[in-house]
């Protein structure tokens, strides 16, 4: 019985082989991973375009922090503190 299931393994091993050959082989699945890849750099492209202008967007309405004007206490880094 297990020669049996051995040789049935075999038998769908080659055609799974032959079908895949005559579907394109190697050559075709190399030139649809290569339009996959550019198409998901453009897609990853127009992400970080669309997150950067809305950050722009949000920030934009935001004011800057404004620094302390000279001589009001010294620096406020913290390494500076004692």
């Amino acid at each position: 019985m297990e020669i049996f299931a051995l040789v049935i393994s075999v038998v769908a091993l080659v055609l799974a082989i032959i079908a895949f050959m005559r579907t394109g082989g190697i050559g075709d699945l190399r030139r649809q991973m290569e339009t996959l890849s550019s198409k998901t750099e453009s897609a990853r492209d127009r992400t970080a375009d669309a997150l950067d202008s809305l950050e722009r967007l949000i920030r934009g309405r935001e004011k800057p922090p404004s620094e302390p004007e000279g001589g009001s206490g010294g620096s406020t880094t913290p390494g500076d503190r004692a």
